[in-house]
């Protein structure tokens, strides 16, 4: 039963507001073995995808679950795969519907399916290789929001004439939002924001070594960024990623809405 099902079944008298009060509480989410309550309306409610985190659940239990997500939503995103958790994976759903990712340990189960395309673009790009993981897992999540993705890895401020060119293409390919992946000192995001138009998140990641180590240093740098950014957590590339998706779908939308209105004009 869907929420316009109840409002219609209150509206001709056959349902009372308290059972549709319980009925629309109990919309949205599927239980699987009384361990996990799948949010199967969040993309639709908030316009951010559910994701599997895999750490810290057995790899039978990720299986299950993402059987679950794949019957309610079709496609189901997996971060934090392990070894087990993959070996898991690829016995119950085969090769053919699964997509692994092994720089950003993601997997993609689906039925067939393809990813939606929302006309957004997102741009992502990394200080360093080593920071490349973080940023992988920040495409991947994006791209599963419908987002056009382009990456451009390795241009970090210890050579930053790397930088300059290559923000050129992607600035020309009119991204709504860039994520920047940056350990060690972090400068990387605050350059970007006072080069480009656009939202940038800055993602810290836990390269680096010695005091500030593990991301602390560049997660403070990115916090008292003097340029403007939105900043999430250590390693957290799917916050980051679908942080930038969301505004570049909001961006899309809200170009297609102005497109309409003006055909409409015109005619």
């Amino acid at each position: 039963m869907y929420l316009t099902d109840i409002l219609r079944a209150v509206k001709e008298g056959k349902m009372d507001i308290e059972t549709a009060e319980q009925q629309a509480r109990g919309l949205g989410f599927v239980s699987y073995a009384d361990i996990a309550k799948l949010d199967s309306h969040r993309k639709s409610r908030t316009g951010v995808i559910e994701a599997i985190l895999a750490d810290c659940k057995e790899p039978e239990d990720v299986v299950e679950i993402a059987r679950v997500m794949v019957t309610q939503s079709r496609r189901a995103l997996i971060t934090r795969v392990s070894p087990g958790h993959l070996e898991a994976l690829r016995a119950a759903f085969g090769q053919d519907k699964l997509e692994w990712n092994s720089r950003a340990r993601t997997v993609v189960i689906h039925d067939g399916t393809p990813a939606p395309k929302t006309g957004g673009v997102v741009g992502i790009i990394s200080a360093g290789t080593a920071d490349i993981p973080a940023a992988e897992e920040a495409r991947v999540a994006a791209s599963e929001m419908g987002c056009e993705t382009i990456t451009v890895y390795d241009v970090g401020v210890a050579g930053i004439h790397r930088l300059i060119p290559e923000l050129h293409k992607l600035k020309a390919m009119m991204p709504g939002a860039i994520v920047v992946a940056a350990g060690r000192e972090g400068t990387l995001p605050t350059i970007v924001s006072g080069l480009v138009d656009v939202p940038v998140i800055g993602l810290p990641v836990s390269t680096g070594y010695g005091a500030g180590g593990g991301g602390k240093a560049a997660l403070l740098a990115m916090l008292q960024s003097c340029s403007t950014i939105a900043v999430v957590n250590i390693d957290a590339g799917f916050v980051a990623g679908a942080y930038a998706a969301r505004i570049a779908n909001m961006i899309a939308a809200a170009g297609k809405r102005d497109k309409e209105v003006t055909a409409e004009q015109e005619e």
